[in-house]
């Protein structure tokens, strides 16, 4: 906790070039003015949602029987009033983050909604839907997520090659992040030639930490051996750590100078998936242990009200970590664990989880259809 002397943990981390967006988004939550408290109290500066966030936000309560029952009337099917409701409080979000956006020459400000799940392994369709989403919701400040799948790739750099911006997700190993970067660069490159104001393209790389760790410490303890069972907790935040590296790597190179020149800003890596589920571990570490400039951290509201509770902010937790980081992978590798091996299988299963919440949500929209017409019969 902090006196009204002391800047808040979260104060402090903004102060350090960390923007602090909210993981999560429901009606409830727009319609009670709780986003934009958050904004002011906990400098929230960003929001970011996907297909189980949505799936969550519209199986609890009633703020969105109104807009069901008026679907229903409307003879609206279940797949298109999914995108109708969706894009709305996303609209609504942004709307509320504008001020930010504007404040920060459109930096942050930033709300993210995802391409359907289901068109992970098809590039030609994420395409068109990033474009319809991006048209349909209508404002500067939305980023369409788009998965870091093989197929993903020459996706995103289409995607900003048309002006649009693009929250890069589900990147789980430094080697896809790499590509990541290529397809990104390619794209401002490709928004360049065709006379696009690159200061208005917004983009962010969201590399996933709490997953990486579950699936390696599970990995580590099937060892058992002491060395083993000590190398747990660690693979996250080194992975991170040397995805930063390469950031600060690439953004400093001559092809790179050459956009900024144009007035592109930065991909900042975000870090996702920053709840802890290890309850043995800080509920803060995948904030506090990794702090630096250019970066965003994006958070589910349990997260956030534990930084802004007890978070330790004492500067800068990044510079200085390379080598270690490299000895804690190489560590957890000596052990037989393969870490190309667990992030693909966790990207594999991300897109997997993704489409069966994209279903879930499907199916509780069809329900609240269902519902909402049976009531008005």
């Amino acid at each position: 906790m902090s006196d009204s002397t002391t800047p808040s943990p979260t104060r402090l981390l903004s102060e350090q070039g960390v923007s602090i967006w909210l993981d999560d988004l429901s009606r409830e939550r727009l319609r009670s003015g709780n986003l934009a408290e958050l904004v002011a109290s906990r400098d929230v500066v960003g929001v970011t949602t996907n297909p189980t966030i949505f799936a969550a936000a519209v199986s609890k309560g009633d703020a969105y029987d109104e807009q069901l029952a008026a679907l229903a009337a409307a003879g609206v099917p279940a797949d298109e009033a999914v995108w109708t409701i969706v894009t709305d409080d996303v609209r609504a979000a942004a709307d509320v983050l504008r001020p930010v956006f504007d404040a920060t020459g459109g930096v942050d400000g930033r709300v993210s909604i995802e391409v359907d799940p289901r068109l992970a392994r098809d590039t030609d369709g994420t395409v068109a839907l990033a474009q319809q989403l991006w048209k349909t919701v209508d404002r500067p400040n939305v980023m369409i997520k788009i998965p870091a799948t093989v197929e993903g790739l020459p996706a995103i750099t289409r995607t900003l090659a048309e002006g649009i911006s693009v929250n890069v997700t589900l990147i789980f190993s430094l080697e896809r992040y790499a590509q990541v970067i290529d397809a990104f660069f390619a794209g401002v490159e490709g928004a360049k030639v065709a006379g696009l104001d690159l200061s208005k393209l917004g983009s962010v790389a969201s590399f996933f930490l709490s997953r990486v760790d579950t699936a390696v410490d599970n990995a580590l303890t099937a060892v058992g051996s002491p060395g083993a069972l000590d190398a747990r907790g660690t693979a996250a935040l080194a992975n991170a750590r040397l995805a930063y590296e390469l950031f600060q790597q690439r953004f400093s190179s001559d092809r790179w100078q050459a956009l900024a020149a144009e007035g592109a800003h930065v991909q900042r890596p975000l870090w996702a998936s920053t709840g802890t589920k290890n309850p043995e571990y800080s509920d803060t570490m995948y904030v506090t242990e990794l702090v630096a400039a250019d970066e965003v951290n994006t958070m589910p509201e349990k997260t956030l009200d534990a930084v802004a509770d007890h978070g330790v902010v004492t500067g800068d937790t990044i510079a200085g970590t390379f080598e270690s980081s490299r000895g804690h992978l190489a560590t957890i590798e000596s052990f037989g664990v393969s870490m190309a091996e667990v992030t693909a299988k966790l990207e594999s299963d991300g897109v997997d989880s993704f489409v069966t919440s994209w279903e879930q949500l499907l199916d509780t929209i069809t329900a609240g259809l269902e519902r909402e017409s049976g009531h008005g019969a």
